[in-house]
């Protein structure tokens, strides 16, 4: 089993070089990178794996983020090597990064991303969540970490202040 590790200021060079390789060279144009600008993401839920020979294999993110005023976490980007895709590695991230962030007391979480995928991890589409545009509106979804978290929680993502 994968060892998964907490990232470190030392970790995001490296990181940052997974995201780059696994997705597009636009992928800080995205809509989710403006509520990233100038945000710390949260320490203690930025995980990395490493395999045999030390590299990074996989990695994931998560942001703090307001919602209509309530807060929530912005997960991603989830990144996995491509020679180490189809290893369950990206679930074993996400999963880790769900049952800390319950354990750390946050309410609720949401994503960009394709229902089919992570609707495993108990993510479903939140109506009345705007995501800054051009998002697809079928992408946002969202999971609740306590009971009823996501009721009554409507309106525009926008970024917490630095």
């Amino acid at each position: 089993m994968a060892e998964i590790l907490i990232e470190t200021p030392a970790d995001a060079p490296e990181v940052e070089a997974l995201y780059d390789l696994c997705f597009a060279p636009g992928r800080t144009a995205l809509s989710s990178y403006r509520l990233r600008e100038d945000v710390a993401p949260v320490p203690a839920l930025c995980r990395l794996v490493r395999g045999r020979m030390g590299e990074v294999a996989g990695a994931i993110r998560v942001w703090p983020v307001l919602v209509g005023g309530a807060e929530a976490l912005l997960l991603g980007p989830v990144a996995v090597h491509p020679v180490r895709q189809g290893e369950g590695l990206g679930a074993l991230l996400i999963w880790r990064t769900l049952e800390v962030a319950r354990e750390l007391g946050h309410p609720r979480v949401l994503l960009v991303g394709d229902e089919p995928y992570y609707a495993r991890f108990g993510f479903a589409r939140l109506e009345g969540v705007e995501m800054p545009p051009p998002t697809n509106p079928d992408r946002v979804l969202g999971v609740a970490l306590q009971e009823g978290a996501w009721e009554g929680v409507t309106g525009a993502v926008s970024r917490i202040a630095p």
